[in-house]
């Protein structure tokens, strides 16, 4: 029954993606383009989905932390340390570039596999070796290793 859930969520949540246009690379580089500003052609509409988001997860949090244990898990999979290593400030910096550069972050890009477009299948290979690298750096480096969630 979980994993039927987690299917409904992921489509629901797939679909948020699809309506909001976060799954299309050209709204998203056009939002991120600034200079689009000044030219007039800039969509601001992105920036009302992600308020959205994060309006709901700051609700959803408090809501969701209130419980004992998730309806779904026997614990909750929170971060152990709120220390700030390099790794928290040069992982969202190429996760940055790469969205600045490809118009895809994770999520979207697997929605997008559904057009079939080149693009959208180069992103998601390169996504998942860089991944594969970072797993492989992390085990190979004991200090860079995943840190345990409680």
């Amino acid at each position: 029954m979980s994993v039927l859930i987690q299917f409904a969520v992921g489509l629901i949540f797939g679909a948020g993606l699809l309506i909001s246009g976060m799954s299309n690379p050209a709204k998203v580089l056009n939002f991120l383009d600034l200079a689009a500003i000044r030219a007039g052609s800039w969509d601001p509409s992105l920036m009302f989905v992600m308020l959205g988001a994060v309006a709901t997860a700051f609700i959803g949090f408090r809501l969701v932390l209130k419980r004992q244990r998730p309806l779904l898990g026997d614990t909750f999979h929170l971060p152990a340390t709120n220390d700030l290593d390099p790794r928290v400030i040069v992982g969202p910096a190429i996760f940055g570039v790469g969205w600045g550069l490809a118009g895809f972050c994770p999520g979207p890009a697997f929605v997008a596999l559904g057009y079939g477009t080149l693009a959208s299948v180069l992103f998601v290979f390169a996504m998942m070796i860089g991944m594969a690298a970072a797993r492989a750096l992390a085990e190979r480096q004991p200090t860079l290793a995943t840190p345990s969630y409680e």
